[in-house]
């Protein structure tokens, strides 16, 4: 979603949008395909779906707000569903509680698709409906979200299993040695920030990266590359995780609490991946950190995390739809690309909170982002697991400090 000066909550993209819904909902059943039911019905903690979950609230989300909304003499797949099938959406009514939808087994994966199916033979109908191009496409990038952590909340259920299953087989893609680190320097200034909505180019974004804005930066340099495993077991073997001074208090309290001593999935010289167990590459980006953990290693590094506007304003002269992102249902990973985008999303120093002049937009829509604008950071990029085209400079994807199932590393940030 993007405000606009008609306080219109959307922006439509300019890609033909049968075509990209058929993409979009078919690259989400590949991704389930590897799964047997019980697979799909598993949850591993309250922050992780199932993913027969993941698609169904895709799903729902079509069937509520396009079909029900819009389609005269539509029905219901089935008149329960809603209930279970609704995350966050308080204007949409009661539903199953978050913590419970590994309880789901029933409706089973069969029924699932074929509610799949049932919507998606519907939605066909109002695709060349203008009116309605700027929602589905709301509906097509809250769906392609959904990939992202369908593949994470999967990877998370599949490392609690003794046996380390493989979700698919391991790519080899040949990853080469880590560049030195090397930094891209910014002169400080006034500069725009934001989503310019329907006066810019671009299609899509949603309500949080609008209204654009000005900023006042001071001189920075960003790093070129993310921070590697083997400099992360540097930090480690240098006693990281011990020493207090590197820590804010919230982060130090967190990882004694929790018995944090590692990335999460690191099981000694070998870590989780969606490919199973395998050797920790030490040249690969590190991945499944904190906000917590990429701070204190910052700092002892003798550097900082960036804030989200640098971050954005370094990424200008960067392609979007670079690096290792996701293009097709396999076992993704970090592999060091050049750029801004791709592996890792990367935590910022900064807030996720509205931007001035920020309104959410009318009615259950509404609900999507402003409502999470509290105890979140801010991160920024693309990660291996975000499917390609998705991410822009000014995307704002967000998290609770602690969070670290997603595939988040770090990029170094400094004063000059």
């Amino acid at each position: 979603m993007a405000t606009t000066t008609d306080r219109s909550p959307l922006v439509a993209c300019p890609a033909p949008q049968a075509e990209r819904f058929a993409v979009v909902r078919c690259l989400t059943e590949a991704l389930a395909a590897p799964l047997s039911d019980a697979d799909a019905t598993i949850q591993s903690m309250p922050d992780a779906s199932p993913a027969k979950w993941h698609l169904a609230h895709t799903t729902w989300f079509f069937e509520t707000f396009v079909l029900r909304d819009h389609l005269e003499g539509y029905r219901l797949f089935d008149e329960t569903w809603p209930f279970l099938f609704n995350s966050y959406y308080e204007a949409e009514g009661p539903r199953h509680a978050r913590p419970q939808r590994g309880m789901l087994s029933r409706p089973s994966l069969d029924e699932v698709l074929a509610y799949r199916a049932h919507v998606d033979a519907h939605v066909e109908l109002l695709l060349d409906r203008p009116e309605l191009a700027a929602l589905i496409e709301l509906g097509l990038n809250h769906e392609q979200q959904h990939q992202e952590l369908m593949l994470t909340d999967v990877k998370h259920a599949l490392s609690l299993n003794p046996l380390a299953p493989a979700y698919a087989p391991l790519l080899e893609r040949g990853a080469s040695p880590a560049a030195p680190m090397e930094w891209q320097s910014q002169e400080g200034g006034r500069y725009r920030i934001g989503h310019e909505g329907g006066r810019r180019p671009g299609g899509f974004a949603f309500d949080n990266e609008s209204p654009a804005h000005d900023v006042l930066l001071e001189p920075f340099a960003l790093a070129r590359r993310l921070v590697t495993n083997r400099e992360w077991a540097e930090f480690i073997a240098d006693g990281g995780y011990r020493n207090p001074a590197l820590w804010l208090s919230d982060g130090w309290a967190w990882i004694n609490a929790e018995g944090i001593a590692a990335p999460l999935y690191w099981r000694g010289e070998a870590a989780f991946t969606l490919s199973g167990l395998q050797p920790i590459r030490p040249e690969a980006p590190v991945t499944h950190v904190s906000f917590y953990e990429a701070d204190a290693f910052a700092t002892w590094a003798g550097h900082r995390l960036p804030t989200e506007f640098e971050w954005e304003v370094a990424a200008a002269s960067h392609d979007p739809v670079g690096g290792a992102q996701l293009d097709e249902a396999v076992g993704v990973h970090p592999q060091g690309s050049p750029g801004l985008f791709g592996d890792c999303w990367q935590w910022t120093r900064s807030a996720y909170l509205p931007y001035p002049r920020f309104r959410p937009a009318a009615g259950a829509v509404g609900e999507y982002n402003g409502k999470f604008m509290s105890g979140q950071c801010v991160l920024k990029g693309a990660s291996c697991a975000t499917p390609r085209g998705h991410s822009r400079a000014t995307y704002r994807n967000f998290f609770p400090p602690e969070k670290r199932w997603q595939f988040t590393g770090v990029r170094l940030a400094k004063d000059l």
